[in-house]
């Protein structure tokens, strides 16, 4: 059975680079997927770039998510920017605690993406699909898997309509963490976060900063491969196909694709999987 898909984008920063996405989202749009999103920079340093690429996947008749983080804002901007978000015809927002840039302080009105989650409810009521995050493997800043399930269910009690993980490359690190969600009473829909494989170096860097598992087999299958960009891609393919339909006979709602600006590997997985357009 084909799972409902959604992709998410990062503003480029080039005029090229624009160019060469739009061309990557339409080759992805031939796919159906539910919604695209669009992330946002530290401290908000990507608003125009979020906005402006959202603005175009809207224009381009596909469902487009803005992502939204607190840190560092005031209610009265958040105000400010959902009223534009609204304008656009947005009706779906990734609400994330995000992060600041180098060298700044806390700062701001918001702790916690609870209290965005929170303040987007009392401003919008239900006018906005909100997302948040979640983390199968535990979040880098958490201080014990219960301390994470406690902060995933602060989102969802504060109004979250669903949920996305991190990637992930353990199936079970999934379907624990949904098993552990429910037995909280926790009913959100938890969409797993897919990340294609198309090189070691940049999966290694990633993976070190955001605090996703690569299991021990991948890394040194990797390794072996070296420089061999093309194994790398092949066995990547195999690998997070694997991965897609385990997910998929487990019982996952969807699949969101982190599509890194690029459609070759995306699209290679779901090919392989039967689901491509």
């Amino acid at each position: 059975m084909r799972l409902p898909l959604s992709f998410e984008f990062f503003p480029p920063k080039t005029p090229e680079g624009a160019t060469k996405l739009r061309a990557v989202r339409q080759q992805l749009y031939a796919q159906a997927p539910e919604f695209c999103s669009v992330t946002y920079g530290a401290g908000g340093s990507t608003h125009d770039g979020t906005f402006g690429t959202v603005r175009e996947i809207l224009e381009e008749g596909v469902a487009a998510a803005s992502h939204f983080s607190c840190i560092g804002a005031t209610r009265a901007t958040v105000r400010e920017q959902l009223a534009e978000l609204k304008a656009m015809g947005v009706d779906r927002l990734v609400a994330l605690r995000g992060d600041l840039p180098s060298g700044y302080g806390i700062g701001g009105e918001f702790l916690y993406a609870s209290d965005l989650v929170a303040f987007i409810r009392e401003e919008t009521g239900r006018d906005f699909h909100i997302e948040v995050a979640c983390y199968p493997e535990v979040h880098p800043q958490a201080r014990s898997p219960e301390a994470d399930l406690q902060a995933f269910a602060a989102k969802v009690h504060a109004g979250a309509d669903s949920a996305i993980t991190q990637y992930f490359f353990s199936p079970e690190a999934y379907f624990r963490f949904v098993d552990e969600a429910r037995a909280m009473g926790l009913g959100t829909p938890i969409v797993p976060g897919i990340m294609p494989i198309t090189s070691s170096t940049q999966l290694m860097r990633f993976s070190d900063a955001c605090g996703a598992e690569i299991p021990r087999w991948i890394r040194l299958r990797l390794q072996n491969f070296g420089d061999d960009t093309a194994s790398i891609r092949a066995f990547g393919l195999d690998v997070v196909t694997d991965l897609c339909e385990r997910l998929s006979a487990g019982g996952a709602p969807a699949l969101h694709f982190y599509t890194m600006n690029q459609s070759v590997a995306t699209l290679g997985v779901l090919q392989r999987l039967g689901w491509g357009a």
